[in-house]
């Protein structure tokens, strides 16, 4: 078997992420998030705001993506960056006005945690902790969020192999929560000049042959570029992604973290249009429009 568990004679050895992987004709788990589903028919869209920067900017974020047809929130509030000196976030802060957003529009939250010691502060206002990219090998930290019986979104790290990542899923589930959808999000690759990084969408059903969990994919991170965002949401579903992140923003041009690859509310709108169209070639399906939330 190949370092990643693929090729190989089959039934040889099992592989090392013993609860993550996936047995003959076992089907994807499916995981709850806030009473919405991940790892069905549906494909899940989880959108919202890099940074939770204001009340009126998250508010109105939540309610255009809402009205699109997401059915997840993401939203940071606490951001690691590469600069000590960018905006990284605005804490507890952030993490309330993510509550209200939820409160407006019924869409759970997903957003990050950075350190074991925020797990408890960020379990009581979130619906699903994320493990950022740069954590995704922080074992005391996926030790920290087994423990929780909130879902848990784990991003691949930035040059993380296949079999690295199931390794720190399988962190999370020998601590005693099952609950844990993957996100592929880019990796390093040899030319960083026309994108930030390379989407890895080999990634999606290499992993799903590999693993039981639902594996999302992040276009806005994988590409860097806003222009590029719609057309490598399209390309995930039809790899057979259970879900999509993508980052939105009334005003991507003012957006105080990730601004060149965000979506202003009718590119996103446009987005989900082309995805609903794609998804449903593949016998998958997205939600409708919210004619609720659309006259909000």
């Amino acid at each position: 078997m190949g370092a990643d568990g693929v090729g190989g004679s089959v039934g040889v050895a099992r592989p090392a992420f013993r609860l993550a992987s996936r047995e003959p004709g076992q089907a994807t788990s499916v995981v709850e998030i806030g009473g919405v589903a991940v790892g069905g028919g549906e494909v899940v869209v989880c959108a919202g705001p890099c940074s939770v920067e204001t009340e009126s900017q998250v508010l109105a974020t939540a309610r255009a993506v809402a009205a699109a047809g997401a059915r997840l929130l993401r939203g940071g509030a606490f951001k690691p960056r590469t600069s000590p000196y960018e905006f990284s976030g605005l804490g507890e802060e952030g993490l309330r006005l993510l509550a209200k957003a939820r409160a407006a529009t019924g869409l759970p939250v997903v957003t990050e945690v950075m350190a074991p010691q925020q797990v408890g502060a960020v379990a009581r206002y979130a619906d699903c902790l994320q493990i950022g990219a740069r954590n995704m090998q922080n074992y005391d930290l996926l030790r920290e969020v087994g423990r929780v019986r909130l879902p848990v979104l784990l991003k691949r790290g930035l040059a993380a192999t296949i079999q690295e990542w199931l390794m720190a899923a399988e962190y999370v589930l020998a601590g005693g929560n099952r609950q844990v959808v993957l996100c592929e999000r880019g990796i390093r690759g040899f030319d960083s000049t026309h994108t930030r990084f390379t989407l890895d969408l080999n990634a999606v059903p290499v992993v799903k042959a590999l693993s039981h969990l639902p594996v999302l994919v992040d276009p806005s991170h994988g590409t860097g570029r806003a222009d590029l965002v719609p057309a490598l949401a399209r390309a995930a579903v039809a790899a057979g992604a259970d879900g999509l992140l993508i980052e939105v923003h009334p005003d991507p041009a003012r957006a105080r973290s990730d601004a060149a690859q965000t979506l202003d509310f009718a590119a996103f709108d446009a987005l989900m249009t082309g995805v609903r169209r794609v998804a449903a070639a593949v016998d998958r399906h997205v939600v409708r429009q919210d004619p609720a939330q659309a006259t909000v």
